[in-house]
Order: C-alpha cells, then sequence, then structure tokens
C-alpha cells in the first residue's frame, strides 16, 4: 500500500508544541482522552445498529482493550466500535492542520493561564493529541464498520504525519503510543505498569458504559490463542465497575449500593444523611445523585475546604470539586452529576460562564432545599441531625442567595423560648405569635443559656412573648439580610426600643410621661458624664428585674459582629450603644433621690459607672478598665460591711 507524507502546518506544529508541553498539566489525561473517543465510538456503532445502518457489523462483544508492552514501551488502546474511514481520518484526525486551527491558536493566547486553555481543547477535537505528551511517536490503525479495507495514521508529533491504505484492519480503532524513554520523571508516570493504567481507568473512566479491559503482556498465558480474525482471544482483566448508579432506574439500584458510592466519593465510612436523585431531560440532558452526609467534616468552616461535587461528561470523569454546580452554602453535599452536552475539557473558567451549568446549579440547589425541608415532616429525627450538623452553614445562604431565600428560611430552624428541645420554623412562629404581636422577635448571643439569663429578655419572659435564639456566628449577619419574614419585621430584643403592647400592666401614655418627667434630671446627668461611653441613657421597657442594660440602636452593629468584621480585617469605627435603666428596680429609685437630693457627687459618679459596668458585664462584655472597675466594687463593698 502506499504511505503519503504530509506536513504540519507552521501554526499546527505551534499547536502541538502546545499541546505537549503547556497545555494539560495532568499527564494521566492521555489515557481519559483516548478511553472517551474508544467509548464514543462504541456509542456511535450501538446507535448506527439500532438504527439499521449498520446491519452486517458484529455488536455481540463491544469493548475497549489496553494492551502494554513492556519490552518495547508501547501502551495501546484498542475498541471494536465504529472506526473511521480514510477520508474521515484525513478530516478528523486531521482536524489539526485545518482552518480550526487558527482560532484556536488565537483563542488559546488570549486565555489568560493554562487552565483557562484547557477548556479550549475539547472545542477544536483535539484532545487526541494529548498521548504526545507521554509518547514519541503515535499509530492509529482504523476500520469503518463495513468497509474492507482500514487506514493507518502516524506521527511523531513534530512536522509531519504519514497515512496509509492498510488491508488487514480489525473493525473498530487501535491507538499505540510508542511512550517515551523512562527517566526520572517517567517513572513516576509508568504507563506500561498495570497498578498505574489501573489507577487512571478507576479514577477517570470507572463509570464508562462499555467494559475496558486490561490484557496480559505478551508471553502471558493465553498469549498465543487467536480468534478467525485473527485477533488475540487472550484473557483479560475488566477495570471498570460500568455502574453508573446516576443513569440506572431507582427500583435497579439498592440503598447499599447508594451508600457505597457514597463512601467512594465522600471518603467516610457513615451511611449518608439522604440520597437524592435527578434527572433533567430535554435540549440539555443531566443526571445527578447527591448525598447529604450524616455528620458535618472538621474543616468545614475552614478556607481551605473542598467543596463541590464531581463532574462527569457522558459518563467520563473529568473533576473531583466542581465547585459551579452548587453554591458555597451547601458545600456539604457530595454525589456526581454527569452531563451530556459538555466538552470533556471544560475548564473551571468555562464553567463559571456557561449557562448550561448555571442552569444545573438552580436546578439542584432548588432540589437539595425542598428535599432538607420535606425531611422536617417526613423524617424528623434525620432533619433535626442534618439542622445540627449543617444549619450554620445553610444560614450562608440567606445572606449569599437572595434568589433562594424564601427556600432556604422555609428549610431553616430557630431554637426559642417556645420550646427548649424543639426548634421552630419561621412559620410555626408565626402561627403562635400574640394577639398584636407585629414583629418577630429575636436575640443573637454565644449560647442559649447566655441568651435566656440576659437581661434583654427579662420583659419578653414576663409577658411570654416568644423569642428566637440565635448562637451561630451567621446570626448576626443574616438577619440583617434578611430583615422580615411575611411582611413581618425581624427584631433583636437588644436593639432599640421596644415596646410590647396588649399587656395589662402596660403603663399608659400619661403614666410614661410622668415617670420620663421624674427621672428626667437624673438621665441627663448620666447621659453627660458617661458621654465617653454611652450614647443616651433613658428608661427601659424590656427590664423586669435587672437594674440596667446596655443596648445598640436600631441601625447599628453589635459588638458582635464588630468583632466579627475586625477579625475579618474590616476596619470598623465603634459605635456608642444606649444604657437603659429599670424605673422600677429599688436602685435605680435610690439612685435617682440621691441625685434629687443633691448628695455627694463623688459616690453618685461611682455609682452610675458601677451601674454601666455591671449592664456590659451582664450581656457577656468586659469592662473597659477593669482594675478601676475591681477598685470601685471593693471600695463599695468595704463600706457596706
Amino acid at each position: 500500500m502506499t504511505t503519503e507524507t504530509f506536513e504540519f502546518q507552521v501554526e499546527a506544529r505551534q499547536l502541538l508544541q502546545l499541546m505537549i508541553h503547556s497545555v494539560y498539566s495532568n499527564k494521566d489525561v492521555f489515557l481519559r482522552e483516548l478511553v472517551s473517543n474508544a467509548s464514543d465510538a462504541l456509542d456511535k456503532l450501538r446507535l448506527a445498529a439500532l438504527r439499521g445502518d449498520a446491519p452486517d457489523v458484529d455488536v455481540s462483544d463491544p469493548r475497549i482493550e489496553l494492551e502494554v508492552d513492556k519490552d518495547a514501551r508501547t501502551l495501546t488502546v484498542r475498541d471494536n466500535g465504529i472506526g473511521m474511514s480514510y477520508d474521515e481520518v484525513t478530516r478528523l484526525i486531521g482536524t489539526i492542520a485545518n482552518s480550526g486551527t487558527a482560532k484556536f491558536l488565537e483563542e488559546l493566547r488570549e486565555a489568560k493561564d493554562g487552565a483557562g486553555a484547557d477548556g479550549l481543547i475539547g472545542q477544536f477535537g483535539v484532545g487526541f493529541y494529548s498521548g504526545f505528551m507521554v509518547a514519541d511517536e503515535v499509530t492509529l490503525v482504523t476500520r469503518h464498520a463495513g468497509e474492507t479495507e482500514g487506514t493507518r495514521w502516524t506521527s511523531k508529533g513534530e512536522g509531519t504525519y504519514t497515512l496509509e491504505r492498510v488491508g488487514e484492519a480489525p473493525q473498530g480503532t487501535a491507538v499505540t503510543l510508542h511512550l517515551k524513554p523512562a527517566d526520572a520523571e517517567n517513572q513516576l508516570h509508568d504507563y506500561t505498569s498495570a497498578w498505574k493504567i489501573k489507577e487512571i481507568v478507576k479514577r477517570y473512566s470507572d463509570f464508562i458504559t462499555w467494559p475496558v479491559r486490561l490484557l496480559p503482556e505478551p508471553g502471558g498465558d493465553g498469549s498465543d490463542g487467536s480468534d478467525g480474525d485473527g485477533a488475540k482471544t487472550r484473557e483479560a482483566e475488566t477495570l471498570n465497575s460500568m455502574k453508573a448508579l446516576w443513569a440506572r432506574p431507582r427500583d435497579e439500584v439498592s440503598d447499599d449500593e447508594y451508600h457505597e458510592l457514597y463512601k467512594h466519593i465522600g471518603h467516610d465510612w457513615r451511611d449518608p444523611l439522604e440520597t437524592i436523585r435527578l434527572q433533567a431531560e430535554g435540549t440539555f440532558e443531566y443526571q445527578a445523585l447527591l448525598f447529604v452526609p450524616s455528620h458535618a467534616p472538621h474543616d468545614l468552616f475552614t478556607q481551605g475546604y473542598q467543596r463541590g461535587v464531581q463532574l462527569y461528561v457522558k459518563r467520563v470523569f473529568i473533576m473531583d470539586d466542581c465547585e459551579e454546580l452548587l453554591p458555597p452554602y451547601l458545600r456539604f453535599v457530595k454525589g456526581v452529576v454527569d452531563a451530556q452536552d459538555l466538552s470533556l475539557n471544560v475548564s473551571r473558567e468555562i464553567l463559571q460562564q456557561d449557562r448550561h451549568i448555571r442552569m444545573i446549579q438552580r436546578r439542584l440547589t432548588k432540589k437539595v432545599l425542598s428535599t432538607v425541608k420535606g425531611l422536617r415532616t417526613s423524617a424528623p429525627d434525620r432533619y433535626a441531625t442534618f439542622w445540627r450538623e449543617f444549619g450554620a452553614v445553610l444560614k450562608e445562604g440567606l445572606v449569599t442567595d437572595s434568589e433562594n431565600r424564601d427556600a432556604i428560611l422555609a428549610a431553616c430552624s430557630f431554637p426559642s423560648t417556645h420550646d427548649a428541645g424543639e426548634p421552630t420554623s419561621l412559620q410555626g412562629y408565626v402561627e403562635r405569635m400574640k394577639d398584636g404581636q407585629g414583629d418577630i422577635y429575636y436575640m443573637t448571643g454565644e449560647s442559649r443559656q447566655a441568651i435566656e439569663n440576659s437581661p434583654h429578655m427579662e420583659a419578653f419572659r414576663a409577658k411570654g412573648v416568644e423569642v428566637l435564639l440565635l448562637t451561630d456566628a451567621v446570626d448576626e449577619v443574616w438577619v440583617d439580610a434578611v430583615g422580615e419574614y411575611e411582611g413581618r419585621t425581624l427584631r433583636s430584643v437588644a436593639k432599640g426600643e421596644i415596646d410590647l403592647l396588649g399587656a395589662e400592666e402596660e403603663k399608659s401614655d400619661a403614666e410614661k410621661e410622668k415617670q420620663g418627667e421624674e427621672y428626667a434630671g437624673l438621665l441627663g446627668w448620666m447621659t453627660e458624664h458617661l458621654g465617653e461611653d454611652v450614647k443616651e441613657v433613658r428608661l427601659s421597657s424590656r427590664l423586669t428585674v435587672s437594674p440596667a442594660c446596655v443596648v445598640s440602636d436600631a441601625g447599628e452593629l453589635t459588638p458582635a459582629l464588630e468583632n466579627m468584621y475586625r477579625a475579618m480585617g474590616q476596619e470598623v469605627p465603634g459605635a456608642k450603644r444606649i444604657l437603659e435603666l429599670n424605673p422600677e428596680h429599688q436602685l435605680v429609685k435610690t439612685l435617682n433621690r440621691a441625685w434629687t437630693d443633691q448628695r455627694d457627687r463623688a459616690e453618685l459618679t461611682e455609682t452610675a459607672e458601677l451601674l454601666h459596668t455591671l449592664a456590659v458585664l451582664a450581656e457577656g462584655g468586659r469592662p473597659k478598665e477593669p482594675a478601676r472597675f475591681v477598685q470601685l466594687m471593693a471600695d463599695r463593698l468595704e463600706r457596706t460591711l
């Protein structure tokens, strides 16, 4: 047969060099590319047989074979799929030398980095050339199903490639890589090693539909046998499981199989809390199999936490942690998404801009949120486990995802004063609101105990008004971001003025005015004296037991939120707070009489400072001057003995 030699164009040679040296950061993916191409060829043959376009071809044992010859340092990837004709080899394998190359190179040069370049490969069908990363020479022998003549393509990836017609060739395609000589670098990527090949196939191609078989090396058991077509019939080891659980009907997969898959991809020894299946058909098809773990990993809130689910394209593994498929507040979700219409070489940069990926993310997000919400009624124990483990991270979405805020709120639960053991939904809170109550009350703090013992809670406890008890760091942020629920304002019991209407013991306006006049002098003097530390001193309607408390103004940050922003490196000007006095407390009454009677101003000053510091301590703060506070307390105690 005549062998023809063709020259690559200058830009094609440049492209080959970029492919070999610059584009792929992980050399192992060459085998993924070749196995994927073989799988596509088998898919096409199956479709042709189903349509009746290939009535005379054998489709009884579709397979992908890998064959290693350590002595010759070759690795062959062979399939008995649709194959290619001479013209198809010229057109498809020669794509690199056609007009698409110029556009490819232009976009490649415009790419900001190697990762951006990586995503361009699949758009031009040149993934085949990744074989030159590990081989000095690549030979392809192929025969189209139904034809009698085959084609051989050979190149060293330099300036030329050869084409020739061959009379004897099995149906399908065989790509033989003449591996580079062994050296220090290549010893780390020994592609003549059976364990290395098994590792790559298991990682990237485990769920390929067709069996990927590793043939024994030449000279092994049965290596001298052959079938009627002259093909070797040695026994082979199947490397992939072919168990794409997400593509199989639900009634054909056991819970144990799902759990084993979760343990494999989630690196967890426990069963998942919940399994979520999703299949989309139409203009853009994909399947998803997601898992909610039963416990939170220890590094869930660390900066380096690896989030995201595995991305497959047509059952070919693309990447482990595809962050673009789920928002950060669902980073605990593990699983697999298998898309049918993405490039095998899609990069993270392209994923960020792909409208199909955004569509998948929206649907997966809604599905996870609706599943969590459903657990509240269908499986309360599992929902309680979920909320204990992942509630804090889910609430991050209330700040970052306004589109799904209502769905997130519906999936959330919050401890409250209504029931010491069971958290409540916001809907449940609203249904229990007292007549005349217009707002949803909450308080943030380090712990439930600290909140319940806070002076701010006294009036609410006395009047039986329910308060949400929020103890996660994110609670300081989301309540301001959300603002309201079903038209009812979320109001902190520790901010602004509180007026609990509808209670029998509520003072009349006249009584409040009279009390205000009675204390006006003391309030004005204390505001002036404590002016460096407080914005205002006023009477309180939220205290029933404690003499005083400090509150933030309605629109200001709480001290905890100020500290949080400072910890993140943000400059936040400290805001003065408001000191509220309980006019019914004996200490406050005595202090007011002492001021009215013009008693010793020095002692009054000490009492005012002590009262303010005690209020700060009551909410978990610390004295501005601890030594002075200790001295004042010691002196006062000494005088009382």
